[in-house]
């Protein structure tokens, strides 16, 4: 059994308005994102990754952009699914925002080595 507990497991800052804690087993990782750098003008640039991703809003508004889809207003208490493959993204509408992600397989590019 792996535990995180908030208070004792710092941040991994991936850059300046972005920070991230990470728990995983052997097929699953949950990742929860914190933004504290918006409300955005544009949304990030679109990506894609051979996962399958589910998100939940935690905190704050976003529009969540995903490939073949209509633009969606998310606040928080709202969730989306990504499937494999498919370019997405997100524009943060608040100052804070806070993403609890969860992937299959494992984002390996997310470990550090």
């Amino acid at each position: 059994m792996a535990v995180l507990k908030f208070d004792e497991v710092p941040y991994e800052k991936v850059k300046e308005g972005l920070q991230r804690k990470i728990i995983h087993t052997e097929n699953l990782m949950c990742v929860l994102i914190d933004f504290t750098n918006g409300p955005w003008a544009e949304p990030e640039p679109p990506h894609s990754h051979p996962h399958e991703q589910t998100s939940y809003v935690a905190e704050g508004e976003i529009i969540f952009y995903c490939e073949d889809e209509s633009d969606q207003h998310i606040k928080a208490g709202d969730m989306y699914a990504v499937p494999p493959n498919k370019k997405h993204t997100v524009k943060l509408l608040t100052k804070n925002v806070r993403l609890i992600d969860s992937f299959t397989p494992l984002r390996e590019d997310f470990l550090k080595k």
